[in-house]
């Protein structure tokens, strides 16, 4: 209850976050709309209505285009027609699937900020996960069962992608080499790597083994066990990180290395196996990216995605139960923000207005209070998220 109590007093501000960058959005819509804005001179109340009926119709588009139309729902519900229910509710599905894979990214990087690290290594540690599930799948098709042959490819992209988050981690703790430099380097070395290994071991599209299973048989539903498995890791990373000792030696090594090491501590460890879980954790997720029913869909991540999942961690405030709903949100957001283009016409590039700012009034507490005229908070209801850029990071 305790928990839930806390999760509660921290909800307002993220609250206020999300709203502040959807009426900034609404602005944007509204100052884009030349058609109505020619006729502000001549007649100005039309135009300004029609310009909130635009912003109107575009959220409504958006919302409907990520969860679903109510009415449609309602009506296939009524019907009793199972696929007429899967059908109203795809919508739904293609948000989990587009949220899947940055609930996995947006965990690991919750974990190296907790351990005072800025992990920029997201989009290789995505593509050598991918080449790790795919090599272990090859090896393993036709000579296992289908389950233990899926969880070895699974086990076999986590083990790849934190192999390649130990190698920042390793230079962090015995060179002092800054994890920034080295994981963007690496970024820059993946794809390299992972054409290679490929033409040489002759890896050509998805592994030929059965994708991970789908939740329900129906076509119209395409979310997969994945999205439950990064459920249940979410609730491993937070037992991890708040109910262990290793956990609590992570966090205190991110609020002070120093302080982590006279407290007899070993920060160089503690670094390692959190750049390591971090990685592997991104790895896990490309593994059920690539083995799953959404393999080669359009809007799904590409070079961008350690980006966004840095953008996800800090609105969640680097707590799995936060990244876990930021996720869901950057999913609805995607998947809706293409039902609107198709619907209104207006630019898929209001997704970034609507996501950079909600970002940005997130990290800055004090910033979307002052906006909304609010208070001081209370002790402990909210803080700005805590991200590696202070002197534990630096130490």
């Amino acid at each position: 209850m305790r928990r839930i109590r806390d999760e509660l007093r921290r909800a307002p501000h993220p609250a206020l976050a999300l709203l502040t960058a959807f009426l900034l959005g609404a602005i944007i819509i509204a100052l884009t709309d030349f058609e109505h804005l020619r006729q502000i001179r001549a007649d100005p109340l039309s135009a300004i209505g029609g310009a909130l009926a635009e912003v109107l119709n575009g959220y409504a588009a958006m919302l409907s285009g990520a969860i679903g139309d109510p009415g449609r729902i309602a009506a296939a519900i009524q019907t009793g027609t199972t696929d007429d229910i899967a059908a109203a509710l795809r919508p739904m599905s293609e948000t989990l699937v587009s949220a899947t894979p940055f609930i996995f990214a947006g965990l690991g990087l919750a974990v190296s900020f907790r351990a005072g690290l800025f992990n920029l290594g997201v989009d290789g540690q995505f593509l050598i996960g991918g080449l790790g599930a795919s090599i272990t799948a090859t090896l393993v098709a036709g000579h296992l069962p289908p389950l233990v042959a899926l969880g070895l490819a699974v086990f076999g992209g986590a083990f790849a992608g934190g192999a390649y988050g130990f190698v920042p981690g390793i230079l962090k703790a015995v060179t002092g080499a800054h994890e920034v430099i080295t994981t963007l380097m690496l970024n820059g070395l993946a794809p390299s790597l992972t054409f290679l290994v490929a033409a040489w071991i002759g890896l050509s599209g998805p592994p030929q083994i059965p994708a991970v299973p789908r939740l329900t048989n129906l076509p119209a539903i395409r979310v997969d066990d994945g999205f439950i498995a990064a459920i249940a890791m979410a609730a491993v990373v937070s037992w991890l990180l708040f109910r262990t000792t290793r956990g609590f030696e992570l966090r205190a090594t991110g609020l002070s290395r120093t302080a982590a090491g006279m407290a007899g501590m070993r920060p160089g460890r503690t670094t390692v196996l959190a750049m390591s879980l971090s990685g592997g954790l991104v790895g896990m997720g490309s593994a059920f990216f690539g083995l799953g029913p959404a393999w080669g869909s359009p809007g799904m991540p590409e070079n961008d995605m350690g980006y966004v999942a840095i953008a996800l961690a800090l609105l969640g405030g680097r707590r799995p139960s936060g990244v876990v709903a930021a996720a869901l949100l950057y999913g609805a957001l995607t998947t809706g923000s293409e039902s609107m283009v198709v619907e209104t016409g207006i630019p898929l590039a209001l997704l970034t207005v609507i996501v950079a700012p909600a970002i940005l009034f997130a990290a800055t507490p004090q910033l979307t209070r002052s906006i909304w005229r609010l208070g001081p908070p209370k002790p402990g209801a909210e803080s700005a998220p805590n991200t590696p850029a202070g002197p534990a990071a630096s130490t």
